[in-house]
């Protein structure tokens, strides 16, 4: 490893970034450096530039385009000190696509169609509780608290600590789980002691299962979570609790649910209609 790369990294962990964003913003830089075949502290303002309209060239989505210029940022902002390098590079405008949400159906089909134990209580909880991936993979034994029925999350995002519902059938299958795998400290331990699971393998779970259950959307451990808010939203709940549970700090980014949630939209009547019936209703002698 670099001075050069151990310095980013050392900044990012004082900035306490979550692992998955210093991973892209580090891979952000060694991209950038394997493009023009140098040290990145050696590239100039416009080469920066040129590089970035090159990734927009390249058809780049936006989303994807804004976690490099924000790891490019970081890289020559804080761990070379020159914030000027990126001045006048804006982000990308993100369109806002609804999120993809399973049927009830379609959920019980994909978990019964997961094959790995480990895996299958993972995505259970994604939607049983809407935790993320990243919050999944931290869970601790110790999370669980069958005598208050919730289970506590640590560290989501935006590093606040929350507790959501445990199902009372979910609290079964998780002990079912205990008794045949006995993790000790973390719930889905990764392949190394004392290692966190990797999300690219419950991402491979959920298609590998997606595609047995004969489900064509791509399900990610994220259309869970989807799926348990616009679940729960179709069953009246309030949107308020629901953005307690996800953790978003936000109401407007629990408000995007409101549009797929098919219930809701079944359920509200045209204003053609109400037209209609004003006239009825006036023409009454």
């Amino acid at each position: 490893m670099t001075s050069l790369r151990r310095r980013m990294l050392e900044d990012l962990k004082l900035r306490n970034l979550s692992p998955h964003t210093q991973e892209a913003y580090v891979r952000a830089v060694a991209k950038l450096a394997q493009h023009y075949g140098k040290s990145p502290d050696l590239l100039d303002q416009a080469q920066v530039r040129a590089y970035l309209v090159h990734l927009v060239e390249q058809r780049v989505s936006p989303s994807q385009f804004n976690v490099v210029r924000s790891g490019l940022r970081f890289f020559f902002g804080i761990t070379l000190g020159r914030n000027w390098v990126l001045d006048g590079i804006v982000c990308a405008k993100t369109g806002k696509p609804l999120p993809v949400v399973l049927s009830r159906t379609k959920v019980s089909a994909f978990l019964g169609a997961v094959r790995s134990p480990r895996y299958r209580m993972m995505l259970m909880i994604a939607y049983a509780a809407g935790l993320r991936v990243s919050e999944l993979a931290a869970l601790r034994v110790d999370d669980i608290d069958s005598r208050r029925m919730v289970i506590r999350v640590r560290q989501g995002k935006g590093k606040k600590d929350r507790y959501v519902m445990l199902s009372p059938k979910l609290l079964t299958e998780l002990r079912d789980y205990w008794k045949t795998s006995r993790p000790a400290t973390l719930l889905f331990p990764g392949r190394r002691c004392g290692r966190v699971i990797s999300r690219h393998l419950v991402n491979n779970a959920c298609g590998q299962a997606a595609r047995r259950a004969g489900i064509k959307k791509n399900v990610t451990p994220h259309t869970l979570r989807h799926s348990f808010a616009t679940h729960l939203l179709d069953a009246g709940t309030d949107i308020r609790t629901i953005q307690a549970l996800l953790g978003h700090r936000s109401l407007r980014t629990t408000a995007l649910y409101t549009h797929v949630s098919m219930a809701r939209v079944m359920a509200t009547r045209s204003p053609l209609d109400l037209l209609a019936t004003h006239a009825e209703a006036t023409a009454q002698p």
